[in-house]
Parts: C-alpha cells; structure tokens; sequence
C-alpha cells in the first residue's frame, strides 16, 4: 500500500513538473502574440472612422450643391437693329440776335416773351416821327429840284435855238447844258434821300424774319436803341425743324459714310439725359468735312420736325443713330450674361435640370438683350435669374411665374 501510495505521487509529481514547460510555454507565446490583438482593434477602429469620415464628406458635398430655385429664359432670333450713341446739344436751325437798323427811340413791343411767332409779324416799333419830318424834307428838295430842272430843259431848248441863229455863243449854251444835268443829278440825290428814309421806316417796324419762339427781351420800352448795340433786342430761335449736333469718334464714321454713299437715309433718336423717355425721331442732316485732331471725334447734324415741341435750344440730349440691322441674330437676356477669369459664359438648362457652364461671345446690347456671336443658339433655355449659386453640374428647380409653384 505504501509503495502504491508512493508511485502515485511520484506519478503526479512528475505529471506537475512536466506539466510546468508547458503553461509556462503557452504563457510565452500568448505574451507574443497580444500586440496583434491590439493591432487588429485598432484597425478597426481606424477603417470606423474612415467610413465616418467618408459618409459625412459625402453629405458635406451633397451639402455644398443644393437644388438651386432659377428662372430659365430663353434664346430666341430676330432682326437686331445696330446704334452708334452719342451725346449731343439740341441747336436751332436760325438763331437770330434781333438787332435795330437805326438809331431811335423804342416806342413799343408787340409780343409776350417766349411766345411763338410768325415771319413778319410785328414785335417792336421805333419812333418814326424823326424819320418822317426828313421824309418831307427830302420831298420839298426832290419839288424845287424838278421845278429848277424843268426851267433849266426850258432854257437848253431856247439857247440850242439861238444858237443856230448864231444869237448865242457856243459858251453860253454848253453851260445851260451842263446846269440842267447838274439839275438832274440833284433830283436823283433828292430822290435817293426819300428812298432812304422810306427804307428806315420800314426798319422802325421790326418784324420777324422767321417762324420761331421770341426770347426774354433785352430792351424795354422807352430806351433809346442804336445800332452799335450789339446785344440786340431780343432772340428768336426756330423750333420746327429743330437740329441736333452731336459728335462720333472717327472709327465709327466709315460706318456713317458707308450708308450715306449709299443714298441711304439714316434714323436718329433722340432721348433724354437719362436715356430714358424717348423725346423725337428724325434723320441725319450733314457730316462735318474734317476729323478734330485733339479729339479725334467729328461732328454730325440730325434734324428733327418737333412738331411737339420736345427738343429746346442748347438742351443735352442722347443721340442714338441707326447705321445697319443684324438679320436672324441670336440674342439672349442680358441678365444671363455672367463674366469670369475666361470671359462670358452663360449657364445652360439641360433636360435632367442640371446647368451647364457653357462660354459664350457676345455683340452688341439691344435694350434688355445681348446679341450672341458664338457658344448658343436660338431655342436654348439658359438661366436669367439665380445664377448666382449656380456651377456646372448643379441641380435646379424652375420657378413657375404667376403660380408660384416649383418642379424639380
């Protein structure tokens, strides 16, 4: 029994201490292998993250390009009228400083200040009567002149007769003929005279010699008026026809003169300072004969009927100048126009409601249109409003005018 016992526990000794190598072996490879755990949980966590990162970069672009509401407008064609604008001064065909032709006494004026007149209407009267008191001087001169020229043929014709007679000596009668042609030559003088103060009657009535508007008058009545009072009486303008002179630089003249070789007529319009209201029509009068070197400008001259009324003397008004039409132009609103670092663009709707970036060259502006040389063409939708927040690629909803109802 003892020795049973006693190989037992020999047995189970040598069990433990063989036993010991092995756990102390498992705890080795578990202590080396533990750093992969660690590792693989903080790969996990690592990817997490990422994939975190990578859904709210998703939502953060999604973010960035929201459906933008727009209001589209479309490309359309049509016959584009080209202007040349300018600035230019209202100028009355006759503007006359009315001035006396004699000296007097202003007696009266017959006119309200800035009334319309007629030509030969009465506006103002000097004094007459001195002109009249020589007129019958002169007429008394012009009697006893003929009177002594009549007496003095009279003689002529006696002394030629007494002459033949040999009554008389050749001396006595070339003197009788040269008293009579003396005689005569007072007569024309007399004559002369009376024509001459008949004429200063006339200029004591001062009529219009135009159809115009009379200006505030510089003289009143009672003052004495001479001639060598250079600032006049009063203005008159006319109004109708009315001109406007207005200048062009030199590079847009071939365009004029092309027109104008041609026969053609050329429509002018004039506006207001604010090229706003539109104030009369009317067509190019005249081109000046020379280019201004220290402008590098020329003048022109377009005359209006004014049957209105609306253009006044020395008024600033805009000049726009019709010199050709673009035929079947394709023309966008200008709104839709955008300008960047490349130059215009313009935003095309396509059919899915994104936008396009599309570049574009633009011409000439007509009102609230744009005309487009290249890059659309007419019947293409483009965005006028809401451009904005747009890029290329962006979604948008349409907004329904009048409704106030949106589509996707």
């Amino acid at each position: 029994m003892d020795n049973t016992s006693n190989e037992q526990q020999g047995s189970a000794q040598l069990k433990k201490r063989s036993a010991i190598p092995h756990q102390s072996g498992m705890l080795h490879l578990y202590r080396k292998y533990h750093w992969l755990k660690w590792l693989i949980v903080v790969l996990i966590i690592i990817v997490v993250l990422m994939m975190i990162r990578s859904c709210g970069s998703k939502k953060g672009k999604e973010d960035h390009h929201p459906t933008v509401m727009v209001v589209p407008g479309k490309a359309q064609s049509m016959d584009v009228p080209v202007y040349l604008s300018a600035l230019g001064t209202v100028t009355p065909v006759d503007s006359i400083t009315v001035i006396t032709q004699i000296d007097g006494l202003l007696m009266d004026v017959f006119f309200k200040e800035g009334q319309m007149v007629k030509k030969g209407d009465l506006l103002a009267q000097i004094d007459q009567r001195p002109l009249l008191a020589q007129l019958n001087q002169y007429q008394g001169q012009l009697q006893r002149d003929t009177a002594l020229l009549a007496n003095a043929r009279i003689d002529l014709k006696r002394y030629e007769t007494l002459f033949k007679e040999d009554s008389v000596s050749q001396q006595t009668l070339e003197t009788q003929r040269w008293l009579v042609k003396q005689y005569e030559g007072d007569v024309k003088t007399d004559q002369g005279l009376i024509e001459s103060v008949k004429v200063n009657l006339i200029y004591s009535r001062i009529t219009s010699p135009v159809n115009g508007r009379v200006g505030l008058r510089l003289v009143d009545p009672g003052n004495f008026v001479q001639t060598t009072n250079t600032t006049g009486l009063f203005v008159l303008n006319t109004l109708q026809p009315i001109t406007v002179i207005f200048i062009l630089p030199e590079d847009d003249i071939p365009q004029v003169m092309k027109q104008v070789n041609a026969g053609k007529t050329l429509i002018a319009e004039a506006y207001d300072r604010s090229q706003t209201h539109h104030l009369a029509n009317g067509n190019l009068y005249a081109v000046d004969n020379q280019i201004d070197t220290t402008t590098g400008t020329v003048k022109l001259r377009a005359q209006f009927k004014n049957e209105d009324n609306m253009l006044f003397p020395n008024q600033f008004v805009n000049i726009k100048l019709l010199v050709d039409k673009l035929h079947n132009a394709c023309v966008v609103p200008t709104a839709a126009i955008l300008h960047g670092s490349k130059g215009a663009f313009v935003f095309l709707l396509a059919s899915n409601n994104t936008v396009k970036m599309t570049p574009v060259t633009i011409g000439i502006v007509y009102g609230d249109n744009t005309v487009i040389k290249a890059g659309v063409k007419p019947g293409d939708t483009l965005i006028v409003e809401g451009t904005d927040k747009l890029n290329d690629g962006v979604k948008v909803k349409i907004w329904q005018n009048g409704s106030g109802s949106k589509k996707a």
